[in-house]
């Protein structure tokens, strides 16, 4: 018998961590070259904003990438840890994000299985810092919904989307750390492996 020691996904939470960030950055940019062009039209704020535009679609899809790797390894290392806990499967924990309506609702639930799976230390703060991250996401996307239909102009609902916006990404980004914290406290654990038969 040979032991291997069973690690939390620290270098995927730190990769989700900064892509996030210079994702919430550039959406600043973006949102001010949007407004910018709103107000004047002309073609250089029109490539200027497309510019900005693109490099934050291409960081949100790297993001979301690497936040989904990193939820789907949190989950197997919680099933892990807690075999009895109630912990989604690999199929519900990404394919959640991606219903309709569903995912306003189901991938906070998701994420608190797995923080509360991932160690006895899960508290009520816990909770309350998935549950701020989840309302301030969620807040956004119906903040950012209703300013484009209703006043697509309107600098208020921009200020507002943005702070919705850069409060979830301060948020997400704790939830990532709590998470990986807590689990790489309990894999610690060493466990033993069965050695290759001859």
């Amino acid at each position: 018998m040979t032991s291997a020691t069973r690690t939390a996904p620290r270098r995927l939470a730190r990769a989700a961590q900064t892509a996030i960030a210079a994702a919430a950055v550039t959406d600043v940019f973006r949102t001010v070259a949007l407004r910018d062009h709103y107000l004047h039209p002309s073609d250089a704020s029109l490539r200027r904003s497309g510019l900005v535009s693109m490099v934050f679609v291409n960081l949100m899809t790297l993001t979301t990438v690497l936040f989904l790797v990193w939820l789907a390894r949190s989950r197997r290392n919680a099933q892990e840890l807690s075999p009895g806990a109630a912990v989604p499967s690999p199929g519900w924990t990404i394919g959640a994000w991606f219903i309709p309506v569903v995912n306003l609702i189901a991938p906070r639930g998701s994420v608190l299985d797995i923080g509360r799976a991932a160690s006895p230390s899960w508290e009520k703060r816990d909770r309350t810092l998935v549950n701020l991250w989840w309302a301030s996401w969620v807040g956004h996307a119906l903040v950012l919904t209703a300013a484009n239909l209703a006043a697509p102009g309107s600098l208020a609902l921009l200020v507002v989307t943005e702070a919705l916006f850069l409060a979830a990404a301060v948020l997400v980004g704790l939830v990532i750390e709590r998470v990986t914290t807590l689990q790489a406290a309990a894999l610690r654990v060493t466990v033993p492996v069965a050695a290759p038969q001859p």
